[in-house]
């Protein structure tokens, strides 16, 4: 019961992320998105193909990337960034919902929902957790390079472009080579740290 309890919290997680950013880029005068039919909350709109055969597989999965023209924004850099931090934001507000039922009834609530909602909330922060960190194409580069000084813009701009390849090869040293000979995956303990530290903060906030 659990895996199934999984596979359903990636999915309305992903699907709610996905929609943030089609949403939010919509109210910021884009149309893309929408033209498109990504400002639903239906999953089969989000989802991936290859992302979603890889929740079955590994437990892991992604959506499809939401089709934002940065033209139509009315100031570019700061639009962008907004829009890419939806997503997550989405995720966090969600993981917020969810922590006030379970720290309120605790295990008052069925047994089978308490394990879903925590399963729920723990897939909310770690997606959060994930996107923010700052590497193309996660959505905390397209927020970081709103901060990043105008002089040093082109090189943030090459950055996100050719990023995505240095970070694809870390992730494959990180899971494939450390993890395997030395037990340890540095993602890993990144993301495990700022769990930790949202996930207490989610608590002490409801």
């Amino acid at each position: 019961m659990e895996f199934v309890y999984l596979i359903a919290s990636l999915v309305i997680v992903i699907t709610i992320h996905e929609f943030a950013h089609a949403w939010t880029a919509m109210k910021l005068g884009d149309p893309t998105a929408k033209l498109a039919g990504r400002v639903s909350l239906n999953p089969l709109k989000h989802l991936d193909p290859i992302g979603t055969i890889m929740i079955f597989l590994i437990h892991i999965g992604w959506g499809k990337p939401v089709p934002v023209n940065p033209s139509y924004f009315k100031n570019r850099r700061r639009d962008e960034a907004i829009t890419a931090l939806a997503g997550p934001l989405s995720n966090l507000i969600l993981a917020i919902i969810i922590a006030i039922p379970i720290k309120y009834f605790g295990e008052r609530i069925f047994t089978d929902v308490y394990m879903f909602l925590q399963i729920l909330l723990d897939i909310s922060i770690i997606l959060f957790a994930f996107n923010m960190l700052p590497f193309p194409p996660l959505d905390g580069s397209k927020f970081l390079g709103w901060l990043v000084p105008k002089k040093f813009k082109p090189f943030y701009d090459n950055y996100l472009q050719n990023g995505t390849v240095y970070f694809l090869i870390f992730l494959l040293i990180d899971r494939f080579l450390l993890l395997r000979i030395f037990g340890f995956s540095v993602l890993s303990a990144i993301i495990g740290v700022i769990f930790t530290i949202v996930k207490s903060a989610v608590f002490l906030g409801t």
